[in-house]
């Protein structure tokens, strides 16, 4: 948990000045709202508030102490505003609709469960807001792709939440770079170490407590009775359960492997594309599975080679080359052999976008009108990455993916790629 919440140390950087050739007048704040205040929201807003040239103006979710928690953090933050008379307070939304049509609204960070972030991001983009949304970015692959073409229609700044591009530590940053300056030889296969596929919700239904709108966590999602392991009571501080299930989520091999799989496609130079087949394991597994690309790199989930005593190399992802092997985590990176650390990139051999802060990066976009480091594109295809893989342990069949028209040529995998949202929720 502290892991996946501690790119938000670096949230109190110098403030940005606005252009007058941006959208907003130098000095000028900008006017973020907030959809979405469980546990990764509220690290989204702490690290908002942190940032002298951001006003937090709302926030939305469907449980009331949420809600009344979020809006005592905002005025206790601007706490000395308030004395001096000049504080408005902050307006509190139970409907993201609602908190889109705030006046003088600039931007939004929505950090809602993965079933619930397709809407929110088409209807800003719509709005003409700026968004930051957390990963993975999609409950399916066609979701993705209607958010891309939105998101480019409305002009917008966009970033996908895939920290691990900007933050802990540069490790990440580092191993790309070392893929593709050849530090390796050739790259041959790629090991990425995250958890089990989706399943389907079998979870007992509870009373729903008064303060939670229910029918609105479900949104899209099929109708069911109230579940605290989805949707805790009150204010918590852990990461609900709804990931492990395919009604709202991708499973923890989507959860991290959003994480994880996109830096392998961006050690790969694959950001805009993906693999030609998926290959579930035989006989059936929770692990196993590979992505085979056509450049022939074959990338497996949660399978590793053994060393001499037996035990697994294991890292987040792994890099195997002709000449060597790249480990990489956020606790570090390491080599195989050690030599290949040893010399540092240089000034003209391939380096990676200059980020080190996903927020600032996102904050800087907006003033220059810059594309960020992990836009709506890149987001869609390493969540695509996860679904394929989700898909492909599903069906327990051999894949054969076009990565450019996005369609399986098996017509039953292909009902896979999107799926009929409840009648109220339709777009």
């Amino acid at each position: 948990m502290l892991d996946r919440r501690s790119f938000l140390a670096a949230s109190a950087a110098a403030p940005l000045v606005y252009s007058r050739a941006s959208a907003f007048p130098a000095n000028e704040k900008l006017a973020v709202g907030v959809i979405g205040v469980g546990t990764m929201g509220r690290g989204h807003l702490g690290g908002m508030l942190g940032r002298t040239e951001v006003e937090v103006v709302a926030v939305c979710d469907v449980v009331k102490e949420r809600i009344d928690s979020a809006e005592e953090t905002v005025k206790k933050r601007y706490a000395d505003r308030i004395k001096s008379g000049d504080y408005k307070g902050v307006k509190t939304y139970t409907d993201f609709r609602e908190l889109l049509a705030h006046k003088g609204l600039d931007a939004v960070v929505i950090a809602t469960p993965d079933h619930w972030h397709h809407i929110p991001v088409v209807l800003a983009a719509r709005a003409g807001k700026h968004i930051y949304c957390e990963k993975p970015l999609t409950h399916n692959i066609a979701e993705g792709r209607q958010i891309v073409d939105e998101v480019k229609k409305a002009k917008i700044i966009f970033q996908t939440g895939s920290q691990q591009r900007s933050e802990f530590g540069g490790h990440f940053r580092r191993a790309v770079e070392y893929v593709w300056n050849g530090r390796i030889g050739k790259l041959k296969t790629v090991r990425i170490g995250v958890g089990a596929p989706n399943r389907p919700c079998d979870l007992k239904g509870e009373e729903k407590p008064a303060g939670t709108d229910w029918d609105r966590w479900l949104g899209p999602a099929p109708e069911r009775e109230y579940s605290s392991v989805l949707c805790p009571k009150g204010v918590h501080g852990h990461f609900p359960a709804w990931r492990n299930y395919q009604e709202y989520a991708g499973g923890q091999l989507a959860d991290m492997g959003a994480h994880h799989f996109d830096i392998a496609q961006w050690a790969m130079g694959m950001d805009n594309s993906g693999p030609v087949e998926i290959v579930p394991p035989e006989p059936k597994s929770d692990r196993g599975l590979k992505f085979v690309y056509a450049s022939g790199v074959v990338m497996y989930h949660n399978v590793f080679e053994k060393g001499q005593d037996g035990k697994e190399i294991k890292a987040d992802c792994v890099f195997e080359g002709t000449e060597g092997t790249i480990l990489v985590s956020r606790g570090g990176i390491s080599s195989l052999p050690d030599k290949i650390l040893k010399e540092p990139i240089g000034e003209k051999e391939k380096r990676v976008y200059p980020s080190t802060s996903h927020h600032r990066n996102w904050l800087d976009c907006i003033k220059s009108g810059k594309e960020t480091i992990c836009p709506a594109e890149v987001g869609h295809r390493s969540a695509t990455i996860c679904h394929l893989g989700n898909i492909g342990y599903r069906l327990g069949k051999k894949l054969t993916w076009d990565a450019t028209k996005e369609v399986f040529t098996d017509a039953a995998a292909n009902k896979e790629l999107t799926r009929e949202p409840r009648a109220k929720w339709k777009l």
